[in-house]
């Protein structure tokens, strides 16, 4: 039986998977997606997929065999605004992908892995390559998980200097001022702590009273600057 336009929910989510797609017009699921959603999520013929281009278009559709049908009409989402940034200098082992992907599901809109002066993980061109696919790739399970239909950016390894131009930019550190609406980039530095040289640089705001590791500094600022934006705090 077609499925009613009208009962269909007004947003991705629920228990509905959430796939990304090139194009919106006629969604095509990726090989991975489409076993993922067989074979992993056991979906039924039939059962609803929401899918999005990453730009802000998403639609829903129902899995089939074959791939999917389109069920519902396209629907645009503004972008959300002000667009939010965070940089974190490299840290070792898994973390970067951890990182990535608390803030992705965050809703935060511009990634930028750096290298700071203390950093202790500075990565060879071959695993600056490797790492960024991978990083990205986090940020796009991370986005369908999230139901997110603009997706995040992540961009190529920076140094600290490439970013100190950057709108609305804050550096993350002990006793710094409180976070604001007008802080949309904010800087997490290294597990040594930023140079003299670096705190100089910018303005500086703080994230609680404790001293936090450098991945957990990453996504208590990415909280709050997106609670900042959405209005859940004032």
């Amino acid at each position: 039986m077609a499925l009613d336009a009208a009962d269909l929910p007004e947003k991705p989510g629920g228990t509905a998977p959430h796939v990304i797609v090139d194009e919106i017009g006629h969604p095509v699921m990726g090989s991975e997606d489409v076993h993922h959603l067989a074979n992993v999520r056991r979906l039924r013929q039939g059962d609803l997929v929401s899918v999005t281009d990453g730009r802000g278009s998403w639609r829903w559709c129902a899995f089939e065999k074959a791939g999917l049908s389109v069920v519902g009409d396209i629907s645009v989402e503004p972008e959300p605004s002000p667009r939010l940034t965070v940089g974190f200098a490299l840290v070792k082992g898994s973390k970067p992908e951890l990182v990535v992907q608390k803030l992705s599901e965050l809703g935060i809109d511009l990634i930028i892995p750096f290298i700071a002066e203390r950093s202790v993980v500075r990565w060879d061109d071959a695993k600056t390559e490797r790492q960024g696919e991978r990083l990205t790739k986090v940020a796009r399970e991370a986005s369908m998980q999230s139901r997110r239909v603009w997706l995040p950016t992540v961009a190529p390894v920076a140094r600290l200097s490439d970013l100190v131009s950057l709108e609305g930019l804050v550096r993350a550190d002990r006793d710094g001022r409180a976070l604001s609406s007008t802080d949309t980039t904010v800087l997490i530095g290294p597990e040594g702590g930023w140079s003299p040289a670096e705190v100089d640089t910018t303005p500086v705001v703080g994230l609680g009273r404790t001293v936090l590791r450098a991945e957990t500094a990453a996504i208590a600022a990415a909280t709050l600057m997106a609670a900042l934006r959405d209005g859940l705090v004032s």
